[in-house]
């Protein structure tokens, strides 16, 4: 006997539940397109460890060393210590994993963290792999963005804990700086 995929006579679809007839309608339904607005730049300097190949890829620490962050809203200072666990993938991208500490320039700390795709053209590969010249490459030439959160305990910065954002990222002579933008 086949199990019967009928719905039993005394079950009961909650008044909004999506049943098979209405699937269509919920999934066309208009909603606002996604604004961002400024909320800060920021440069992060960096210092590489590279721990190897392994099973997933070659994985390199950049660890912070230092840095600055200032927007409307906020500004200070990137403390040493956290970094980017980054993975290059056998297929030239680059996985970002990073956790980053910031200081505000009144003394509060928030924790950072975004993962995030570097995608460099096998063209600007060798270009990117030298110290002295992968700063100067146009960073239109290469896809570099993040998604970060944030956390802190600061009642005046408590807005960030429900922040979702957006960075443009590109590199700079000692390290590398995003454009982040609030998801409005």
């Amino acid at each position: 006997m086949q199990p019967s995929h009928k719905k039993p006579q005394n079950a009961r679809t909650a008044p909004n539940a999506t049943t098979t007839e209405n699937r269509g309608e919920a999934a066309q339904r208009a909603v606002r397109e996604i604004e961002t607005a400024h909320l800060f730049d920021i440069v992060v300097d960096l210092e590489r460890l590279d721990i190897g190949a392994g099973p997933l890829g070659h994985r390199v620490l950049f660890q912070s060393a230092g840095g600055s962050f200032e927007g409307p809203r906020l500004r200070g200072e990137v403390l040493p210590g956290g970094g980017d666990w980054a993975l290059f993938r056998p297929d030239g991208t680059m996985a970002l994993d990073v956790r980053l500490t910031l200081r505000t320039h009144d003394d509060a700390l928030v924790h950072m963290t975004y993962q995030g795709r570097w995608t460099v053209p096998h063209e600007l590969r060798a270009a990117m792999a030298d110290p002295a010249e992968r700063h100067r490459i146009d960073p239109d030439r290469y896809y570099f963005r993040t998604t970060p959160l944030f956390e802190t305990g600061a009642e005046q910065y408590a807005w960030l804990n429900d922040v979702v954002s957006a960075g443009s990222g590109y590199l700079v002579d000692g390290g590398v700086a995003y454009r982040v933008s609030e998801l409005v």
